[in-house]
């Protein structure tokens, strides 16, 4: 089984806390979660999103700010491994 989401990374807790909030508020459900190993930096902390709501986590990112971004990725699952690359444009 594929098991395919995004996640997208941030240096504070706090901005992890607010972005989840914004994005719920839009309608996008959100999960707050460890940060995936691969991402090396942060605060331990992410916010997990469905993949087809990207355009609206992009959107509420410009409306929210980004200094505390680390970036945007797609983590997926293959042969019991998690993967992570970074979400495309």
């Amino acid at each position: 089984m594929q098991e395919a989401y995004g996640v997208a990374a941030f240096r504070s807790r706090q901005q992890v806390l607010w972005f989840e909030a914004a994005l719920r508020r839009r309608g996008v459900p959100t999960e707050v979660i460890s940060t995936p190993r691969d991402i090396a930096m942060g605060c331990g902390l992410s916010v997990r999103f469905p993949l087809d709501r990207a355009g609206d986590v992009r959107q509420a990112l410009r409306g929210f700010g980004t200094s505390n971004l680390i970036g945007l990725y797609r983590a997926e699952y293959r042969g019991g491994r998690l993967t992570v690359t970074p979400l495309g444009q």
